[in-house]
């Protein structure tokens, strides 16, 4: 029989990186967009994933890479079509992430009509923090999450403020696909979204919770000689 998976390491083997768009209604006025009246979903691949003490790669074809923090609520069994009330019976904890965005390409597909694949999706564009056990956070509704880059606070927010509530996000999810142990949804950012540039140092926290610390780099394949 095959040993329990670590929950501790999830970015290691979980499949699927859920995303809500505009779950906090100053942030989606920071964007110019529309409060949604239901989520928005887009998908990240797990080679998303930068866990603590990796970089975050600047992606070759953007020049604007920007930083969004949100709560991570990691899954920890397989649900399907989750009822709202019992939603919170399948998160096993928490984590920290950076949604980050190449913001230039976003605004092109927005332009054109498209997926954000190109925006969102590229190798280390989902840096987290260590996975937090359920049991340390009682209300994950009742959080303050901030951002510094190079010391300068950048994004400060309170997840009372998101729109959808985590058991909503969870049960809508589901609705539409399967939830795997190991998965996790990324809950919104609150306002203050930015640029980071190479050398940049962001480091963001939970209050009362956990922290992290990520450094900027452009990949090795495209430094210039």
């Amino acid at each position: 029989m095959a040993a329990p998976r670590p929950m501790s390491r999830f970015w290691e083997w979980g499949k699927n990186i859920v995303c809500v768009g505009r779950n906090y209604a100053e942030h989606a006025r920071e964007m110019r967009s529309a409060v949604p009246s239901e989520p928005l979903l887009f998908l990240k691949p797990s080679s998303a994933y930068a866990p603590e003490g990796s970089p975050i790669l600047l992606p070759a074809h953007s020049r604007e890479l920007h930083h969004e923090l949100e709560l991570g609520v990691v899954l920890g069994r397989r649900g399907c079509a989750v009822p709202e009330d019992a939603a919170m019976d399948y998160v096993a904890g928490y984590a920290l992430c950076l949604d980050m965005t190449a913001r230039d390409v976003q605004d092109e597909c927005k332009k054109k009509g498209l997926p954000w694949t190109l925006a969102k999706a590229f190798t280390s564009s989902c840096p987290v923090s260590a996975f937090v056990p359920k049991d340390k956070i009682p209300d994950p509704h009742k959080l303050r999450l901030w951002l510094k880059v190079n010391g300068e606070l950048r994004q400060e927010g309170e997840t009372s403020s998101m729109i959808f509530s985590i058991p909503y996000i969870i049960s809508y999810i589901s609705k539409i696909m399967t939830l795997e142990e190991g998965d996790i949804i990324l809950t919104g950012t609150p306002k203050g979204v930015g640029p980071v540039k190479e050398n940049d140092e962001l480091l963001a926290g939970i209050d009362g919770v956990v922290s992290m610390r990520f450094k900027v780099e452009r990949p090795e394949d495209y430094k210039k000689p």
